[in-house]
């Protein structure tokens, strides 16, 4: 029988210079597309006033919710399709353009010429066209460096590239702050001069590496897959709107049948995958247990990191920081200083670990990040409302330390399990997962946040407002609200009481006296602290258990099997199977560079 003819590997770029400036372009890219996911958060304050709108107004939340959420959504939906796309027609090209994409909506952006509710639209709008580009750079990112590096590197610079990723999203808390305090235009400004110099250094410098395979894009999988996965995790925006006389909007009709749809629209896409001649998602990948075990360890991770996020911006903002002097106004920015060293431990220990992953394996390294991460949850739980500040920096560094040992092994891991050719959809599915999983993570710990506070706040709140003169029927009126609001109100660094109460009038019916007490740093958060404390506690135990099963999840992905290419489909089932498996299959020990059999676990 005939040897198959051997398929000769695209050849490199001469010299060493061209993986580092593959490097040095992809890492600015991820870095700023992060960045803009969180940028946003501490700048909303500057941004409403700028356009003159009050998003904390009878229904105006919708705003405020879609500027936090649209990005991330648009991301976790675009990801997987941009990643196929530049399978197919050349992972440069795709980045590239996605590099202009994100610097022409960043431009448009900061020229907005309007005024109050259409201002907003306009932002809403432009950020999606904007987390379009970001998509287009975050699915290609990891491919190209995947092509671009030898085994023996890939995990240092995954690494590095996921440290930029997460880098951008904790520097946006400060970013954020530091620019909106000068012009709330400046934080889309910042992405202008650099995009702009990006771009075209991409377009000179970079160039194709890898396999195009070509082929016809599945228009069925994407419209079912970036169909029913925006239907769910519109439901998630949607559900924490209040609806009628409740808190929260998960009893809205809209809310069940988004869900419903989605999952049934995620269930027909797996059918037409299995069918069609050229998928959009070859579904043998899953079947390596490095890439399915690892991607669902990043979910678990991204939901647990992204919410303990936003929950502690709102802590700081809404309790601590005011009880220690800082006026509301100013607590946005300070929030993203003293979350500093969560970037510290983050920074310091994510490009060791992939160095690290590249010599002594993935999913020793990941486990034990997973397992730090969850054991910094219980710390954080364990803390007093009003807590020591070192302590508190001390856990979420360990907290960021955490972070980074898991992500750069868990990316190298993933990335290195598949074969070169489906090396930007792989990359598109590990950001899915990871964006999709931030997503939802607000909306899972917003909600376990509200159940907290909505057994108790209500009855402190009204009874704290009648002790300082507030008529009974304006307490109950106040204290009856549902709790997003004075949530919000916090974390947009307004004065929450000041904001409830401006409606009925009644702060000009106390004494003077009164007035201060009301309006002053201590009333709020002595109120909020009891019922914000039963609202963290059931938060981060969700999120210690979802670390816990992300280290059990990292444990179980075995070793990378060897990056075989799939098979291809049979003629009498359709189907795709994975060439290598993990049961009797040669493996490479994490990366490391030489072949021992696979011992199965």
């Amino acid at each position: 029988m005939t040897a198959p003819p051997m398929t000769r590997a695209p050849r490199r770029p001469a010299g060493d210079r061209y993986k580092w400036t593959a490097l040095a372009n992809t890492t600015a890219a991820v870095f700023m597309s992060a960045l803009d996911g969180s940028i946003v958060l501490i700048a909303l304050p500057a941004i409403f006033r700028g356009v003159h709108l009050d998003p904390l107004a009878p229904g105006n939340i919708a705003y405020l919710l879609w500027m936090i959420m649209g990005y991330r959504l648009v991301q976790a939906v675009l990801v997987v399709t941009v990643g196929r796309l530049g399978d197919m027609y050349g992972r440069v090209r795709i980045y590239n353009s996605g590099f202009a994409v994100f610097t022409f909506a960043s431009i448009l952006l900061s020229l907005d010429p309007f005024d109050g509710g259409h201002a907003a639209m306009w932002l809403i709008g432009w950020r999606v066209v904007q987390a379009v580009g970001g998509s287009m750079l975050a699915a290609n990112s990891a491919a190209i460096l995947t092509d671009a590096f030898p085994k023996e590197q890939r995990g240092f610079a995954l690494g590095i590239n996921q440290v930029a990723g997460l880098a951008g999203m904790f520097l946006g808390l400060v970013a954020g702050g530091l620019l909106s305090a000068w012009d709330w235009r400046a934080v889309f400004w910042v992405n202008v001069p650099v995009g702009l110099f990006f771009t075209l250094w991409a377009y000179r410098t970079l160039r194709e590496t890898g396999k195009s395979g070509g082929g016809r894009i599945d228009w069925w999988g994407n419209s079912t897959f970036a169909v029913g996965l925006s239907a769910v995790l519109v439901a998630v925006t949607f559900g924490l709107q209040p609806y009628g006389e409740h808190t929260m909007g998960w009893t809205n009709p809209l809310v069940d049948i988004l869900i419903f749809g989605g999952l049934i629209l995620l269930a027909a896409f797996v059918v037409i995958e299995k069918r069609v001649s050229a998928p959009m998602i070859q579904l043998g990948l899953f079947r390596r247990r490095a890439f399915t075990f690892g991607n669902l360890a990043g979910l678990g991770i991204s939901i647990g990191r992204g919410g303990m996020q936003f929950v502690l911006v709102i802590w700081l903002q809404g309790i601590w920081l005011p009880l220690h002097g800082y006026d509301y106004g100013d607590t946005p920015l300070w929030a993203g200083i003293f979350l500093l060293p969560l970037t510290a431990g983050f920074l310091a220990s994510g490009p060791v670990s992939g160095y690290l992953s590249d010599r002594l394996g993935s999913r020793g390294l990941a486990t034990g990040g997973a397992l730090l991460f969850g054991a910094s949850f219980l710390g954080l739980m364990l803390l007093p409302i009003d807590f020591s500040y070192w302590l508190f920096a001390v856990l979420i560094a360990l907290n960021g330390i955490a972070s980074g040992m898991f992500a750069s092994p868990n990316s190298s891991s993933i990335m290195g399990s598949v074969p070169a050719e489906l090396r930007g959809v792989a990359s598109g599915m590990r950001s899915t997962f990871q964006n999709s999983g931030t997503a939802v993570s607000i909306g899972v710990f917003f909600s376990l946040m509200i159940a907290g506070l909505s057994s108790s706040l209500p009855h402190t709140l009204t009874a704290g407002l009648r002790e300082q003169g507030i008529p009974a029927h304006v307490a109950t009126q106040v204290g009856g609200l549902p709790p997003v609001s004075s949530l919000f109100a916090a974390q947009l660094g307004v004065n929450p009481i000041q904001h409830l109460l401006r409606p009925s009038g009644a702060l000009t019916h106390v004494t003077a006296a009164q007035q201060q007490v009301l309006t002053g740093r201590e009333f709020f958060p002595h109120l909020l602290s009891g019922p914000f404390h039963s609202g963290l506690v059931i938060v981060f135990a969700f999120g210690a258990a979802l670390a816990f099963l992300a280290a059990l999840a990292s444990l179980l992905r075995g070793t990378s099997p060897t990056a075989e290419p799939l098979a291809p489909r049979t003629a009498a089932t359709g189907d795709t199977l994975a060439a290598a498996t993990d049961d009797g299959a040669e493996a490479t020990d994490g990366e490391k560079g030489h072949v021992r059999p696979d011992p199965g676990n």
